[in-house]
């Protein structure tokens, strides 16, 4: 068992990254991590204040957490904290168990974490579809823009229930209790923040709000509600070391939260893993990611924190700081710890406005609004299960969420793989179709290659389409991808082709799909799926995409005596 544990498959990223390491890398690690350190300030103590608790506690949490997930993670560049995936559980595990009962809650989810890496599980959040994903993602974005509403507008609202109906009803009860300059400065925090995306996504907009908004309030001493007046200010000094008391009467009604936690954990590190490859052009370890995770979830309550994941928008910026290796996730919670120390009193000025600014904004960008025009293309089945799991997130509970979407995806995946089944009689009409996309006695040119998807490409699968662009240096420029075979498709499979069609594009090649059966051709044509790889580039057989890519041969010779001449 050590050796297996000692195999390069088992290290954490961080001694992997460190055999080669140099100077100049620590130089941008440092200078990323202290750049995502104070980015991950706000959001810390938001995302603690609109879960219940203190600022503090969300500080501790991003310190700990960020700390031990960068040291015992499988991704180079990911960095873990609390983020507002957790926002709606938390809340809610403390309105009936208190912060005894989210403490135990975060330590079971960290154990099955760790359970789930050990037991090689960390490939198994593919088997979840896409538009269950963007259903939880939907309801939790909207969610936590409710939660928000009473800072955002300065209202005069001692508790906002817990339910969303009814936190609707209060806040419209007393929407005349609005403050008008709590309102301008989260205003102005959304602005200022969409602006700096705008000019540059290099330019860290919360940081640039959180700063100017704290400025403004200090210096014209505006009549809003800040960190200090509602919690007293932030304790200096270093967390204290506390173990959470046990309370046996608490495990069987905590089960089901901490498998919320530990699901709604695994998908985001690793959705948030998936998006530092992209953009860092590395490939993460899923198993020992969530290892990691659930090491730094079982620590978190030791020193008062919160549940903590992968943090999609601040691993975006440590990338975009320069992040070289996983010491910048570890410099970004030194960063935060020095700010505890030695910066705690000047926090306390922060005002909440400027923090329910910056927790909009990311709702908003969390909410993954552009996916929908495209569901709404697909078949009523992916809708429909969109709507179920949204619905039940924003109504009932995310525990039910999570069950009812993993219930749905089972039956989902049933349903279109018992669809795939059929019978039918070889007649001299299917014999003679058929010599159209056998691939035996074509000729395949140089300028070319063939990939081909064999049974149903559906949830759970679509990461083998990763066969195509492992070696994209070495790809000719056509990648003609076979279709014939697939029997099924649903929208994972159909974004999983999207994704390799734009990495392709980017790379200046062009993909060409072909010999499409019935319910797949249905399909990428109900998505407008030609609008991503061309109609031209979509085939009937392999025959007409070999005719095709001598033509994009032939223009792409001619370009090139253009540009020659």
């Amino acid at each position: 068992m050590a050796r297996v544990f000692l195999d390069d498959r088992w290290l954490p990223k961080s001694v992997l990254c460190l055999r080669d390491y140099n100077a100049n890398k620590f130089l941008r690690d440092l200078i990323a991590g202290i750049t995502v350190g104070l980015v991950a300030l706000p959001l810390a103590m938001a995302f603690s204040i609109a879960s219940g608790l203190t600022p503090q506690a969300g500080i501790y949490c991003a310190i700990v957490t960020g700390f031990l997930i960068s040291l015992l993670g499988g991704s180079k560049t990911q960095v873990g904290g609390p983020t507002g995936a957790f926002v709606v559980v938390i809340s809610g595990i403390v309105a009936l168990h208190g912060v005894d009962g989210l403490f135990m809650c975060t330590v079971m989810a960290g154990i099955l974490l760790v359970i789930m890496g050990i037991a090689g599980m960390g490939t198994a959040v593919k088997f979840i579809p896409r538009p269950v994903v963007i259903g939880f993602t939907n309801g939790i974005a909207i969610l936590i823009a409710s939660t928000q509403v009473k800072d955002f507008f300065g209202l005069q609202l001692a508790k906002v229930p817990g339910v969303f109906w009814q936190r609707l009803q209060a806040l419209a009860g007393n929407f005349h209790t609005i403050s008008y300059t709590a309102t301008a400065l989260a205003a102005a925090t959304v602005l200022i923040m969409i602006l700096c995306r705008a000019l540059s996504n290099r330019i860290p907009g919360a940081i640039v709000a959180f700063l100017l908004g704290t400025a403004a309030v200090v210096l014209f001493k505006l009549p809003v509600e800040t960190i200090g007046s509602r919690f007293g200010g932030i304790p200096s000094g270093l967390p204290h070391f506390v173990i959470p008391r046990f309370r046996a009467d608490l495990i069987h009604s905590l089960i089901g939260p901490a498998l919320t936690v530990a699901m709604l954990g695994a998908i985001e590190s690793l959705m948030s893993a998936v998006v530092s490859d992209r953009m860092s052009n590395d490939h993460h370890n899923p198993n020992v990611e969530l290892i990691g995770q659930g090491v730094a979830n079982i620590v978190s309550p030791m020193f008062g924190g919160l549940p903590a994941t992968g943090a999609i928008a601040r691993t975006a910026t440590n990338i975009r700081a320069g992040a070289q290796s996983p010491v910048a996730g570890m410099i970004h919670a030194l960063t935060l710890l020095c700010i505890l120390l030695f910066a705690a009193p000047l926090v306390g000025h922060v005002p909440l406005a400027v923090l329910a600014g910056i927790l909009m904004v990311v709702a908003y960008n969390m909410g993954e609004w552009r996916e929908i025009p495209q569901l709404l293309k697909l078949t009523k089945t992916d809708i429909s299960v969109w709507l179920v799991t949204l619905a039940l997130t924003v109504f009932a509970d995310l525990t039910v969420a999570v069950e009812a979407g993993m219930i749905l995806a089972a039956l989902l995946f049933i349903s279109r793989v018992a669809a795939t089944t059929t019978v039918s009689q070889v007649t001299d009409e299917y014999v003679e179709d058929g010599r159209m996309h056998i691939l035996q006695d074509k000729d395949i040119p140089y300028y070319a290659t063939i990939f081909r998807i064999h049974g149903p490409f559906l949830f759970g699968a679509t990461d083998k389409i990763n066969a195509v662009i492992e070696d994209l240096h070495t790809l000719p420029p056509v990648v003609i991808l076979r279709l014939r075979n697939m029997t099924a498709l649903d929208a994972t499979g159909l974004f999983a082709i999207e994704e390799v069609a734009r990495q392709l594009h980017a790379s200046h090649r062009i993909l060409i799909l072909c010999g499409a059966r019935e319910q797949p051709a249905s399909l990428i044509h109900q998505a407008e799926f030609e609008e991503v790889v061309g109609a031209e580039n979509i085939c009937d057989n392999v025959q007409s995409a070999l005719r095709r890519a001598g033509q994009v041969h032939d223009q792409l010779e001619a370009a090139a005596i253009g540009l020659k001449s």
